[in-house]
């Protein structure tokens, strides 16, 4: 099956609920969340998907125990390596937008060495990464002189390169953007499900696709 949607937001809700159901510490359920993530990465592939953007790890997330935000750190690294290879061979550009000077450094030099290794591709991965929609329109903000423009402020984005969103995904069971793409996502279909981002298959995938498709077509009138 291919779908229409062609720019695809997913918010990866529910890792710490599904670990705390499953009796297991905070972290493992984020692991199984990164190991969904690069599943996700194939199966937007199979769909048609051009774009794809995660959300990673919020501007929010600082707040969090410095264990927490260590750990996840942990776990990005872990992705940059020992989850490297099976992302370099779905063929797709990988992008991390956000306020990257916040990572440690360590994780910043992986980041640009997997951004340069795989920038000859078309299709696009976005990490959303120390990210936050009010943080990338005030940092845009900031950056212009003179008169602030829709045009000029959306070439100052974080997501500059990034096309509106067509559809946002988000897992879970809450039913807010929680500051993903607020620029992007002005005009994206919004898809809620109650499923817990690590629990979250191709099947799930498929049927908001398929969700998507009707609602489409209901908008349009037919």
């Amino acid at each position: 099956m291919k779908t229409s949607v062609q720019t695809l937001g997913i918010i990866m809700d529910g890792n710490r609920r599904y670990a705390t159901q499953k009796g297991l510490p905070r972290i493992e359920g984020h692991r199984s969340g990164l190991d969904i993530l690069v599943k996700c990465i194939e199966w937007c592939n199979e769909f048609g998907i051009k774009d794809v953007a995660f959300y990673a790890f919020s501007t929010e997330n600082w707040k969090r125990s410095k264990q927490e935000v260590d750990a996840l750190m942990g776990l990005l690294e872990y992705m940059l390596t020992e989850k490297k290879e099976d992302i370099l061979k779905q063929d797709v550009r990988i992008r991390f937008v956000g306020d990257i000077t916040k990572i440690p450094k360590k994780l910043q030099k992986l980041i640009v060495e997997m951004e340069s290794q795989t920038k000859k591709h078309t299709k696009t991965v976005w990490i959303c990464l120390s990210y936050g929609g009010r943080a990338e329109i005030v940092t845009a903000a900031n950056t212009i002189t003179g008169t602030i423009t829709e045009t000029n402020l959306e070439k100052s984005l974080w997501t500059a390169d990034m096309p509106d969103l067509d559809m946002v995904i988000r897992t879970g069971g809450n039913h807010r953007l929680s500051n993903f793409l607020l620029w992007k996502a002005s005009y994206a279909e919004l898809y809620f499900t109650k499923t817990k981002w690590p629990a979250f298959t191709k099947q799930h995938l498929k049927r908001s696709f398929e969700w998507y498709e009707k609602n489409i077509q209901i908008n349009n009138g037919k």
